[in-house]
């Protein structure tokens, strides 16, 4: 009887080890749908025919259309400022040959743009977003 009791327990605590999600999984779900978001961005930039950027902020992301008065923030249902998931604590952001840090990634009217790397960091570690230039992403 204690033995079947002991089995037990073990398989209970396995199967509870097994229903928590793993945070470097989350991180890479994370990535991949903001990499979709990006092509999103992208597209929707040359439909409206003006540049869309998007920038990291303290507690998620934003994307801004330009407009005549400057950058104004979208509200729409995709391109909605968000707060970070999967436990993100801040993304950085590289232009492959330049020196200089970007705040910001914009996204312009030509289907052929800038390759980027967008880093997002967490506890669990890192993910990567590159796009190559020709309008797609994909995380690495």
């Amino acid at each position: 009887m204690l033995v079947v009791l002991v089995i037990a327990g073990l398989l209970v605590s396995l199967a509870s080890l097994s229903l928590t999600r793993n945070p470097r999984t989350d991180l890479r779900e994370e990535a991949q749908r903001l990499a979709l978001l990006f092509e999103t961005a992208g597209d929707e930039a040359q439909v409206r025919a003006r540049p869309i950027a998007w920038q990291p902020t303290a507690h998620g992301f934003r994307f801004d259309v330009s407009s005549p008065d400057g950058w104004r923030t979208l509200r729409d249902d995709l391109l909605r400022p968000r707060n970070w998931d999967a436990g993100v604590t801040g993304a950085d952001i590289d232009y492959p040959g330049s020196d200089t840090r970007a705040s910001r990634v914009v996204f312009g009217t030509e289907s052929i743009d800038t390759p980027v790397r967008v880093t997002l960091h967490s506890a669990a570690g890192s993910a990567t977003i590159v796009g190559t230039g020709n309008g797609r992403y994909e995380v690495q």
